[in-house]
């Protein structure tokens, strides 16, 4: 579910105005910056992915929903876009999973079900006493396919984007 967020500040209270939001996932070999470049918002690469978890955002650009299923790398919304936007060259994704505090087992409750869920096996758990594991997340080896995302039952796990974490360190 997703929420709209309203700027408070005066001014744009009163007109309605919406905080801009934070840059959203695209799709694997295609960064914000050639996606707002490039982009013409045709949408051909929405049907092209099999794995059902490309939609256009707000402003008519490809975004992802993992939440739906995980990306399987296969290249097809590469593939049926006719922009140059994707660029097989560099690493698929810049984002990586982050597991936050809604984890059922950081709340105490036995679950293993990103750790299950992750190809890359990027997800551990590390024994406690006194309670249920808790996942360690090792980002050197996280793909950010979103297989965890889309397998969490608590939805505590999302995906970061590295030039959001500097902004907000």
């Amino acid at each position: 579910m997703e929420r709209s967020v309203i700027d408070r500040g005066r001014r744009n209270f009163l007109t309605g105005r919406r905080l801009s939001r934070p840059d959203r996932p695209r799709p694997p070999w295609a960064r914000a910056a050639s996606v707002a470049a490039a982009c013409t918002g045709c949408g051909a690469c929405v049907p092209a992915c099999p794995q059902g978890i490309i939609a256009l955002d707000e402003t008519g650009r490809p975004a992802l929903d993992f939440s739906r299923n995980d990306c399987s790398f296969c290249g097809a919304c590469a593939e049926a876009c006719p922009e140059p936007v994707f660029d097989r060259a560099i690493p698929a994704f810049e984002h990586r999973a982050v597991i936050g505090a809604d984890c059922f087992a950081r709340r105490g409750i036995v679950c293993q079900s990103c750790g299950d869920a992750c190809p890359e096996s990027a997800i551990r758990f590390k024994a406690r006493l006194g309670g249920p594991v808790l996942p360690e997340l090792a980002t050197d080896r996280c793909s950010g396919c979103g297989a965890c995302v889309a397998a969490c039952p608590a939805q505590a796990v999302t995906v970061s984007m590295p030039a959001l974490e500097a902004a907000h360190a």
